[in-house]
């Protein structure tokens, strides 16, 4: 039952966190709740981590461990930003963006080892960077729709990439 969990979770995860993002920067969910869902994200990571090593020591999971790895630290960032007084907003970006770009990584490398499909891929890792961009230039230019459409493109694109790799592998 833990390696099924291991097996589905990110699918249903990923999309709930992005939207859960999403709720924050609207304001629908206060920044007390965003620091709790960044503890139980911590630790789901962590945990992913520590259990799925011995089966992603290899090829495209083996990269796929090392980002949820960084991505636990990364993670770990934006619980100390959130717990901060006043929150510490550099801290809140690193996890922000760093799970924008981190899974972009992943999704390069594993376009670059599939023979069908790449293309999935290639959507995902474009939708995490420009999604990126576009959040930074709408939060930047105090444009809460290009952000929160940033957002949800970071969501789409994580979204297909992680149900096409949890079916194929």
């Amino acid at each position: 039952m833990f390696r099924r969990a291991r097996e589905l979770g990110p699918p249903l995860l990923v999309p709930l966190a992005w939207t859960f993002i999403m709720a924050a920067h609207l304001e629908i969910v206060t920044e007390h709740t965003l620091f709790v869902a960044h503890v139980v994200m911590a630790v789901l990571l962590i945990g992913f981590a520590v259990t799925g090593y011995a089966d992603m020591r290899e090829g495209v999971l083996q990269t796929w461990w090392r980002l949820i790895a960084v991505g636990s630290v990364v993670t770990l960032c934006g619980v100390v930003g959130l717990w901060l007084e006043p929150n510490n907003s550099t801290l809140m970006a690193v996890a922000l963006f760093g799970w924008m770009v981190l899974p972009a990584v992943g999704f390069v490398d594993t376009g670059r080892r599939v023979s069908d499909g790449s293309w999935i891929y290639a959507a995902g890792a474009a939708g995490c960077l420009l999604g990126g961009v576009l959040y930074a230039i709408g939060h930047l230019w105090g444009h809460q729709t290009a952000a929160v459409g940033g957002l949800a493109l970071v969501g789409l694109g994580q979204t297909a990439g992680i149900f096409d790799a949890a079916i194929r592998y």
